[in-house]
């Protein structure tokens, strides 16, 4: 049914163990996914050999050593032999609700993306205890934050070869996976947004795997190419960009308030002769960021 590939970090300290946690739980997916595990970082071949999974060492890299999204993709959709494909970030956990609400799209065409929940994981998960699934369902709801939106997603599934133009972007360095969102409204491909459809749990974590740490990943020379390379900030497209909604009870088109008028705020930049059209959502975002910070300093005066 599903090839899900990944590209982990070094398995090292704190990180070895939440891509451990994740990997594992991908494997335990019923029915079964093909898992494929790219690039030569520490640990990377004996992670693949310990589960059994597919590994593709040699994937083209910038000139510092980082992996190009362009180059996993575009090997992941020739050798993955399932029909739907997935990047998911190697700290996500994935349950049993996963491919029950996967197997609800009959779309012959879609990316579906989503929000994670954030949680604070800094031990093995016993896989081996069969309430394993239970106590981390528990553990989320004490603890466990819904990431707002604003970023990209963590997870990317669709069709394979429905991508064959994706860009050189450094893989784990901001803004290719907006572009990714932005990219697939462009090609008029459906966008499901499936935040309330199964729950995935990103495991925190900090960015020690880069020599310059969260300033290198963020702000470094990597970050600054993926931005030029999405082409603006026009292009920054969020899961409330989605056009459908997948849900417990299955795929709904995304017609709340908010969807709809982000919906109508990427008809300009989906659309470039109507750009102009875009300064009335821009300026009410800026009127509405001024009119927030107004309430916040006046609560703040009169507390």
């Amino acid at each position: 049914m599903l090839t899900i590939f990944t590209i982990p970090k070094a398995f090292k300290g704190n990180i070895d163990i939440i891509q451990t946690n994740a990997i594992r739980s991908w494997t335990l997916l019923r029915p079964e996914c093909e898992i494929i595990l790219f690039g030569k970082d520490e640990g990377t071949a004996e992670i693949a050999r310990k589960f059994g999974l597919k590994h593709i060492p040699d994937v083209e890299c910038n000139e510092y050593g980082t992996p190009l999204i362009s180059s996993v993709f575009k090997i992941a959709h020739q050798v993955a032999k399932h029909p739907l494909v997935g990047l998911v970030n190697t700290d996500i956990i994935l349950m049993s609700d996963f491919l029950p609400a996967l197997q609800t799209i009959h779309k012959d065409r879609f990316l579906m993306v989503g929000l994670r929940w954030d949680l604070v994981l800094n031990e093995p998960i016993d896989f081996e205890n069969a309430q394993w699934e239970q106590l981390l369902r528990r553990r989320l709801a004490e603890h466990g934050k819904l990431h707002p939106p604003g970023g990209g997603g963590d997870f990317f599934i669709s069709p394979r070869g429905l991508f064959e133009d994706i860009l050189p972007f450094a893989i784990g360095r901001t803004a290719w996976d907006n572009w990714l969102i932005y990219r697939a409204r462009e090609l008029r491909i459906p966008v499901i947004d499936a935040t309330r459809g199964f729950t995935n749990i990103h495991q925190n974590h900090d960015y020690s795997h880069h020599p310059d740490g969260t300033a290198g990943v963020w702000e470094g020379p990597e970050a600054k190419r993926n931005a030029q390379l999405m082409g603006g900030l026009n292009h920054l497209f969020t899961t409330e960009y989605a056009t459908d909604l997948l849900t417990p009870q299955g795929l709904k088109p995304a017609s709340s308030p908010r969807y709809i008028y982000f919906r109508l705020r990427a008809l300009p930049v989906l659309y470039p002769r109507f750009l102009f059209l875009l300064i009335p959502f821009k300026t009410f975002e800026l009127l509405t960021k001024i009119i927030r910070k107004i309430i916040r300093v006046t609560k703040a005066a009169f507390s």
